[in-house]
């Protein structure tokens, strides 16, 4: 092989390097060839805040104020006996139901009774003496006539005439006499039946036993001045009375008004809500708090509701019925967009987006209600890009 063979076999150094031009669009590709490798790497995926679907009730929409609070019993009391002595029963325990006028407690009284006892005996007595007195009366009004009709024919002298007489005015005035100790004896029985009913403690009204303060032999003093003795021997209260005592604050006074609805809610009973209205505003505040007392009654009744329970109170710009005590379907309103004239979320599922046409209802507050289209728990993107597609892969980020 001679010199010009080995010739064709030399690279020429221009061929190996290229012009500038090329060399530059090899550079691009290979930087947009990476670049495709690593959106590939990352899946594709835009980073989008989400939020969940969950409820509202209608009623916060039209909440102006709120407050706390605890239920109480506007018909509450202490029940005692006005007498002493040591309690010989009790009938009822604490959640007992009892009626008006009924006797939740007795007190030792054999001597309160023997009282009575001997009252009714004096009664008898006095009657029977009255009849002894009309029984005598009457036979001397008949000794009368008949004096006074013997004097009209002279066969009597006229002192055996006012002998008779004398002896009917008497007999009238036992009988008066008779019928002012029966009075006087009835009084007394009466009396005796006011001190055995002291210790007969019965209830005021128709209630509930909230507290049991003492039991079968204790001692009981009207003002349990006594050692070791008890005033009190249950707390009874009405249950029909409940309402909810809330502190407002003076700034925001000017919003609450007697008559006003509200709405409750209980602490112990979370997935219930109850109306209500403001029954009276305490004429009072309390300088330490800057707070003016509202008491707010229930509309709405249930056995649920106890005294002492904690709870929220929304003063409402509008009273609301019965129908709109439910929860509803409820979203932020960033989350709803404009799809062809339709009103659409953006479901996330599965790290896809998924185009959901709803139809959306009444604003509540800062929410709105879905009337159709979600049920609630869906996660959905809140200010959706307008570039945003169905089915496009997101990673989410909850706000």
């Amino acid at each position: 092989m001679n010199n010009q063979d080995l010739a064709r076999f030399k690279l020429s150094r221009t061929d190996t390097q290229g012009s500038p031009k090329r060399r530059w669009w090899i550079v691009a590709g290979a930087l947009l060839l990476a670049g495709a490798v690593l959106f590939m790497a990352r899946g594709g995926k835009s980073t989008v805040e989400t939020v969940t679907v969950g409820s509202a009730y209608p009623s916060q929409g039209y909440a102006m104020l709120n407050a706390t609070g605890y239920v109480t019993a506007n018909r509450r009391a202490a029940v005692a006996s006005k007498g002493s002595g040591r309690l010989e029963w009790l009938g009822v325990e604490e959640g007992s139901a009892v009626k008006q006028g009924d006797i939740i407690a007795r007190l030792e009284n054999k001597d309160m009774q023997a009282n009575v006892n001997q009252s009714q005996a004096n009664v008898r007595a006095a009657q029977a003496k009255r009849e002894q007195a009309r029984a005598e009366w009457k036979d001397a009004q008949a000794a009368l006539l008949r004096a006074k009709d013997l004097l009209g024919k002279n066969f009597i002298a006229p002192s055996a005439y006012d002998t008779a007489l004398a002896r009917n005015d008497k007999a009238h005035a036992a009988v008066s006499m008779a019928s002012a100790e029966i009075k006087m004896a009835e009084a007394g029985l009466r009396g005796s039946q006011v001190a055995y009913g002291y210790t007969l403690i019965r209830a005021p009204f128709d209630g509930v036993v909230l507290t049991k303060h003492a039991n079968v032999g204790d001692v009981i003093t009207p003002f349990a001045s006594a050692s070791e003795s008890k005033g009190a021997v249950v707390t009874l209260a009405d249950m029909t009375t409940l309402e909810v005592e809330v502190d407002v604050s003076e700034s925001s006074l000017h919003k609450v008004s007697v008559n006003q609805p509200c709405e409750i809610l209980l602490d112990a009973i979370p997935d219930a809500r109850f109306r209500g209205e403001v029954s009276r505003i305490v004429p009072t505040v309390d300088r330490a708090k800057a707070t003016v007392l509202v008491k707010v009654r229930f509309i709405d009744k249930d056995s649920r509701v106890l005294p002492d329970m904690s709870a929220k109170v929304a003063f409402l710009t509008q009273a609301i019925d019965p129908t709109q005590n439910k929860p509803v379907v409820a979203l932020t309103k960033k989350a709803l967009t404009q799809r062809d004239g339709q009103a659409v979320v953006f479901v996330v599922d599965m790290g896809r987006v998924k185009q959901t046409r709803i139809t959306p209802g009444n604003a509540i507050g800062d929410l709105i209600e879905i009337k159709a289209g979600l049920k609630g728990g869906e996660t959905v993107v809140i200010n959706p890009a307008s570039d945003l597609k169905e089915g496009a892969r997101v990673k989410t980020s909850v706000k």
